[in-house]
């Protein structure tokens, strides 16, 4: 298909977060992410650039097999569809991930990772990966946050987007009053709370969800105050802080760990 195609015009509005909402489907690029969307059966169609096909030649298999469309591509095609300065030269269109809350928090989850209006979409997508590092049973996006299905949040999050349930709640009293329902423990990080993380260990043994605010702000003073629990991070050397993505390994970790005990 040439980049004058309307069925590659038509894929590479998939950009646009109102077109994926109304189409119910989402562009990715990249053999990581077309791995994993094969991996779960969320792509529809694979999309490779006529010069990759024998790089790409397992995954086309793959999707031959799995009946789904395999279609080739310009190099102008590949570059319209590309959100990347060097386009890989394969993509998948894929359905779009948004779990089901009920189904996600009355399976009884154990270790929830919750972002309050996490805007950037690379810290959403680095922070996904980490919560499927850290075995997290799921992703909740409260508030105004970026869209999951953004390109650079799914390139980000390595496939983890695919991996781990991804929630999206706009009502952030809401999504947390339906975390507390569901029997988890809120957890906020904020600098100079009433607990170190160093001396959590025995909460951190229960069901869980930890809070992550704004990558500018932070948590809102509504969000602290709602937790079940304000913890702090102890810093040994001169750093100020941590960015979102540190401070969510770090918190995750020590949730993982203790719960393994």
């Amino acid at each position: 298909m040439s980049d004058r195609s309307s069925r590659v015009v038509s894929f590479a509005k998939l950009t646009r977060a109102s077109v994926r909402r109304e189409r119910g489907e989402f562009l990715i690029e990249g053999a990581n992410a077309v791995t994993a969307a094969l991996d779960t059966g969320r792509a529809t169609h694979l999309l490779v650039r006529d010069s990759d096909a024998g790089r790409f030649a397992h995954l086309i298999d793959r999707a031959v097999d799995g009946g789904l469309q395999v279609l080739p591509l310009t190099s102008r095609a590949a570059d319209k569809l590309s959100e990347t300065s060097t386009t890989p030269g394969i993509f998948a269109v894929c359905s779009l991930l948004d779990a089901n809350p009920g189904q996600v928090l009355g399976a009884r989850p154990r270790l929830l990772a919750i972002a309050v209006e996490m805007r950037e979409p690379g810290n959403a997508g680095t922070f996904i990966r980490c919560a499927d590092a850290m075995g997290a049973d799921a992703v909740i996006l409260l508030g105004d946050s970026v869209d999951p299905h953004n390109g650079k949040c799914v390139r980000a999050s390595a496939g983890s987007v695919f991996h781990v349930p991804v929630i999206r709640e706009r009502d952030i009293t809401a999504g947390l009053d339906a975390v507390r329902s569901a029997g988890l423990t809120t957890l906020a990080t904020a600098a100079g709370a009433e607990l170190s993380l160093d001396d959590a260990s025995e909460i951190l043994t229960r069901p869980t969800a930890w809070l992550f605010g704004n990558e500018a702000h932070g948590l809102s003073d509504d969000v602290l105050d709602a937790a079940d629990h304000r913890i702090s991070i102890p810093i040994r050397g001169r750093a100020e802080s941590l960015n979102l993505a540190a401070a969510s390994a770090i918190c995750l970790y020590a949730s993982s760990a203790a719960l393994k005990r």
